[in-house]
């Protein structure tokens, strides 16, 4: 046998999918064939370009012992400490020149070895079968010497047929990947560009008479109650399912009561497909999706997505995933009431797919398809318009479709993402239709739905969606009859995203609207030494996006953010209103599908802050969308005096498959009665002296008038603060046309306010500070007035604010800023919490009693900005002071200045000061989504006017 000595590598830019490989067949995760893993430590050679290294490596014999080693599934740039190469992120730009389907001389190539010997009694009758499950972007394979075929399709499946290769032992399996290929212009999909076998590799014996291909119909009928079974197999077989005491041929249909499948009531019934070689488990779930009055609805009902996007990602294996991640990702998802999930922008590991079967999410499919770079030339040469690359896009419609088919969870199929539109696109569709007619079709770039069974967009406007809703957003006639979904919204980029139950109130409104999906599910962080988590330019690169591949609710290690808590409580399946004050609760049944049964309702009674007696509240098992008007106990508790609420949470009942019992599904807090702050009213006069100035407790410098002391605590300033490290939603995206606050503060010059010192006035109640606050370079600045008064034991501080010039931006925040020596590290207060909120992200916040350290009150988001504030705070106790607000306000500390955040590029960056600055503010801007989507919105923005606003500060005694 010989080899080349020059490789030819005609293949790497050939438009085609490649060849040799078997015709696309159904996934399965265990049958009685034999099977057996190649996944494991390969031997790994990396060369500079496609045609650098000939084939001889592929050849029996050949000796391997000086090259590395590199783990299968994985990504070699990922290993070897650097000497494979880096990672790459792009968001949508090419890393090489956009001339299709040619690629860059400079290709990495990846030559891999393993050398394995068939486990002991590995049939030797029938067939085997190589399959790889997953390898960016494009690879040859021999086996023993033979070249048996060459594929793209990155994130889909390939299997070859490779018995009459095969020995008993000493078995080479040689594998050449290249990181570019034509392919590569069909997976611009804003992610890491990551090659690498990443999926698994498997040997699979394919006994005689065993099963190739088959297609599970299980439909159900809402009005009847019965589940009717067909399983079309390309080798007959029979069929039983024990449960239902089905056993037909297949190719047979059968119709029996069932329960019913959906994503809050996965029901599977354990089945068996037997031919003359082979027994495949079954888990067939019985659901119908149809597209009926102009709705999406599964069983007879219309469902509303409250979903996730999700890119497959760990923060050191990239996209290798193992089965327990997957898991801890669903579990994260059900227990954050998350109820769909869009696998953008490709079909995920399979076993991912059982997993949303067995747990319950609806799925939306997505192909391995996007052409975005091509975007920046207008969509010329775009291959989904270009019928040379139509073999390509069929082959992997049906390489998804035909692995993915037997998924009850495979509610919609979709064709890809952002790739234009074009002839390839509607040859998708027609294919699909005609191959599976129970599922619908997703695209969102086709705006006139033309192949599509709904119309799709992404980032849009509340008022949009409002517009949507109401059928006022115009175009044809097909696209307004048909249901919308926000396949995007809600960019989890950094802080945030704002401004999400503004949009649930809009999906519950209009029936039109079925919700949508967050981007994105988690953080692409890779773990590294010198960054905490590297994003994009951190290798290197070329060409990168930075950390808009950080935009996940998840943080690369899998910690929710605050993003995801807040989401959660958005969506909750369990409506709970009322009047605190005449004791009444409303609970309405927000599911689709499920009664109230399963959940347990539980109502605490707060003082100050401070549950004082809990107990359990009687709810009936409310079917979906029926509510029941309950009365609360009497107050157990004498709260005159004090601020009271209620608390009403429901919980589930029992363990379920995905959570404890007594997990929180749904919360909701009524305030009974406030109190009102215990004013300074009596004051005395302000003592002046030669170096300071005493009011009460309180030492001021006597030139400055700045406050220097309080009883036995240090303390720097206070003064009026207006800036915060500018978060990825102020910064925006540049090719938004609105307004991108966090660009203009800085040019406005909101990052380094100067403040004059204007008078110091004494008078006999009152120490006074006049100041005006300003930027260089500009004509407008905010009056300040801070006027202290002390009863003897408190200081109170009035600050009054008051817009000079032409302000045509809000402010970041509007407070003061203070700091404390560095060994003040709890923190105790009374108001939202556990985390961080802000006025369009405070859902979640939970009004109570809160300790923490300073280090545990900041949310290390991957490029650090402003995080951390906690509202509606009546009281904070920090390194010996008490603050209390009039009103309550937004409290904010850390052991760095905003200056140092606002310069940090990643969380290593910071590091702890000799003080701890706090901000005590009066107001915040909101969040927003303008990170890819719209602006913080109107009534959740910071105008700058006047205001006036005042705390109480004292020493706490111990």
């Amino acid at each position: 046998m010989s080899f080349r000595t020059t490789a030819s590598v005609d293949y790497v830019e050939d438009v085609s999918p490649g060849s040799g490989a078997l015709p696309p067949r159904a996934w399965y995760a265990s049958s009685d064939a034999d099977s057996h893993s190649l996944n494991g430590s390969w031997r790994f050679r990396l060369s500079p370009a496609a045609d650098t290294e000939d084939d001889s490596f592929a050849a029996e014999g050949y000796d391997a012992g000086d090259w590395a080693e590199v783990a299968v599934p994985g990504h070699w740039v990922l290993q070897g400490d650097g000497e494979f190469g880096a990672p790459i992120y792009t968001n949508h730009l090419y890393p090489f020149p956009v001339d299709p389907p040619r690629v860059p001389t400079g290709n990495p190539t990846g030559d891999h070895l393993r050398v394995f010997d068939l486990p002991d009694g590995w049939p030797g009758d029938g067939g085997s079968v190589l399959r790889f499950d997953g390898v960016e972007s494009c690879a040859r394979v021999w086996l023993n010497g033979t070249d048996i075929g060459e594929f793209k399709g990155s994130r889909l499946p390939h299997e070859f047929t490779v018995g009459h290769l095969l020995k008993p032992s000493g078995n080479v399996l040689a594998v050449r990947v290249h990181q570019w290929s034509a392919g590569s212009y069909l997976e611009d999909q804003d992610q890491w560009w990551l090659p690498g076998i990443f999926r698994d590799v498997t040997l699979l014996h394919r006994p005689a008479g065993g099963v190739l291909d088959f297609f599970v119909h299980a439909s159900y009928d809402h009005r009847s109650g019965e589940g009717s079974l067909r399983v079309d197999s390309d080798v007959d077989g029979r069929v039983t399912v024990p449960a239902l005491d089905i056993d037909v041929a297949t190719g047979e249909s059968v119709t029996v009561p069932v329960l019913p499948w959906t994503a809050e009531t996965p029901r599977l019934y354990d089945g068996v497909l037997t031919t003359e070689g082979e027994r495949v488990p079954l888990r067939i779930g019985f659901r119908t999706v149809v597209l009926e009055d102009g709705v999406i609805k599964v069983n007879g009902t219309a469902i509303l997505f409250k979903g996730v996007n999700r890119h497959e990602w760990h923060p050191t294996k990239g996209r290798a995933l193992d089965l327990e991640t997957m898991r801890e990702d669903v579990l994260l998802m059900k227990r954050h009431n998350i109820n769909a999930v869009r696998t953008s922008h490709y079909p995920p590991h399979p076993a991912f797919l059982d997993l949303c079967d067995e747990y319950g999410l609806w799925v939306i499919d997505e192909c391995d398809l996007e052409t975005h770079g091509f975007t920046e030339q207008g969509w010329r040469d775009n291959p989904v318009d270009d019928d040379r690359w139509t073999p390509a896009l069929l082959d992997r419609a049906s390489r998804m479709v035909e692995r993915d088919k037997n998924h009850p969870s495979v509610v919609i199929w979709s064709l890809g993402n952002e790739a234009g539109t074009g002839r390839g696109l509607t040859a998708m569709a027609e294919w699909i239709r005609d191959r599976d007619g129970a599922r619908l079709i997703h695209y969102e770039g086709d705006f006139n739905c033309r192949d599509t069974d709904m119309y799709s967009r992404m980032y849009l406007k509340h008022v949009e969606v409002e517009q949507i809703g109401r059928g006022l957003d115009g175009g044809g006639l097909k696209r307004r009859q048909l249901p919308f979904i926000l396949c995007e919204y809600g960019h989890a980029m950094g802080n945030g995203p704002g401004g999400l139950a503004d949009y649930q109130r809009l999906f519950e409104s209009h029936a039109r609207v079925q919700g949508g999906f967050i981007w994105e599910w988690i953080d692409h962080g890779i773990k590294d030494e010198r960054y905490g988590f590297a994003y994009g330019g951190d290798f290197g690169e070329e060409l990168h996006d930075g950390n808009f591949v950080c935009d996940g609710l998840l943080f690369p290690d899998r910690t929710p953010s605050p993003g995801l808590v807040e989401f959660k409580k958005v969506i909750e399946p369990v409506r709970i209103e009322g009047d605190g004050a005449d004791g009444t609760v409303r609970v309405t049944n927000a599911y689709d599908f499920t009664d109230l049964s399963a959940l347990a309702f539980e109502w605490s009674y707060q003082v100050d802050g401070e549950t004082v007696e809990a107990g359990t509240l009687s709810v009936p098992p409310l079917g979906p969308g029926e509510s029941a008007e309950l009365k609360l106990p009497t107050p157990p508790a004498d709260g005159r005096g004090a601020e009271t609420g209620w608390t009403v949470s429901a919980v589930l009942a029992t363990a379920t498959a995905w959570g404890p019992r007594g997990h929180q599904v749904a919360w909701a807090q009524m305030p009974v009665g406030g109190a009102a702050l215990d004013l300074v009213t009596q004051s005395q006069a302000p003592v002046p002296g030669a170096r300071r100035i005493t009011l009460g407790p309180a030492v001021f410098d006597a030139r400055s008038g700045a406050l220097t002391k309080i009883g036995g605590v240090d303390v720097t300033g206070p003064r009026l603060d207006v800036w915060r490290a500018p978060t990825d939603n102020d910064n925006g995206a540049a090719w938004q046309p609105d307004a991108r606050y966090g660009p203009l503060w800085r040019k406005l010059g909101l990052h380094r306010m100067q403040h004059r010192l204007d008078a110091l006035e004494l008078a006999d109640d009152a120490l006074t500070v006049r100041s005006r606050v300003a930027p260089a370079a500009g004509d407008v600045g905010l009056r300040t007035v801070y006027r202290w008064t002390s009863d003897g034991t408190r200081l109170r501080l009035t600050v009054s604010v008051v817009p000079e010039g032409d302000w045509k931006l809000p402010l970041p925040r509007l407070g003061i800023r203070l700091g404390l020596p560095a060994s003040a590290d709890r923190v105790r207060w009374f108001g939202g919490g556990p985390g961080e909120s802000y006025p369009d992200t405070r859902a979640a916040s939970i009004v109570r009693r809160w300790d923490s350290s300073v280090d545990e009150m900041q949310t290390p988001y991957v490029r650090p900005q402003e995080n951390g504030a906690r509202s509606d705070v009546r009281w904070a106790e920090i390194g010996g002071l008490r603050v209390e607000g009039d009103p309550s306000f937004w409290f904010t500390a850390r052991r760095w200045t905003t200056e140092r955040l606002d310069a940090a590029e990643h969380l290593t960056d910071l590091e702890a000061g000799d003080t701890v600055w706090v901000n005590l503010d009066h107001g915040q801007q909101g969040i927003g989504s303008q990170s890819c989507g719209p602006a913080t919105q109107p009534q959740y923005q910071l105008r700058a006017e006047p205001a006036e606003f005042s705390f109480v500060f004292s020493e706490v005694q111990d």
